[in-house]
């Protein structure tokens, strides 16, 4: 059985999302852990093994430990049988696998350079800004409702995390503001904020 280190409410929040939405959290075991956050609470905790300390971690069922929550989603969606994502030799997979790294990529170190203020002109040509993220999203998006057409995808899934957790840097784009609700609408199907901070209550009253 995979083993996950989580954090409540935290970017692992999306990989609970992921096994809730494919029935498979019973599948993996899903420790809790402490990390440190942004406004300075939390503390390195002993029983994480990620090396920098951050969340999600997985160990695999060979014992292989993965990191980055594109990788751990790209391979939990493998071994579980593709529920959400488009398997090698499928129509899409290309493109499936482009948004999955385009979110590490581009979406977040702009996010974050948005969210700190940072500018200089080496951000604006690696990253882009959001306004060029979200004519890329509605570029992709075209007619359809989700990246990968009518079928909700772990792309939607982790490229839409990012406008959830911070809703004032969503591109003002009105297709990317609807994909945005039809993404949150399909993930409001399974009690994942009620699985977090209950795992919260147990992790702060351990503490």
């Amino acid at each position: 059985m995979p083993t996950l280190y989580h954090s409540p409410l935290s970017r692992s929040t999306r990989i609970i999302t992921q096994l809730m939405l494919t029935d498979r959290l019973d599948a993996v075991d899903v420790r809790p852990v402490v990390v440190r956050r942004q406004d300075g609470s939390g503390h390195h905790d002993e029983a994480n093994p990620h090396p920098e300390g951050k969340v999600p971690f997985l160990i695999g069922d060979d014992g292989e430990a993965i990191r980055e929550s594109n990788a751990i989603m790209l391979y939990l969606d493998e071994i579980h049988g593709y529920p959400l994502g488009v398997a090698p030799g499928q129509p899409g997979r290309g493109r499936f696998l482009s948004w999955m790294c385009y979110y590490g990529g581009v979406v977040e170190p702009a996010m974050v350079c948005a969210f700190s203020g940072a500018t200089h002109p080496a951000f604006a040509s690696a990253f882009r800004s959001l306004s060029e993220v979200g004519a890329q999203i509605e570029s992709g998006l075209g007619d359809a409702p989700f990246l990968m057409g009518e079928r909700f995808t772990i792309a939607d899934l982790i490229m839409a995390s990012a406008f959830q957790w911070a809703p004032q840097l969503t591109p003002d784009n009105a297709a990317v503001r609807d994909w945005v609700a039809r993404v949150t609408a399909r993930i409001g199907t399974v009690p994942v904020m009620e699985y977090e901070e209950k795992a919260k209550a147990a992790l702060d009253a351990a503490a």
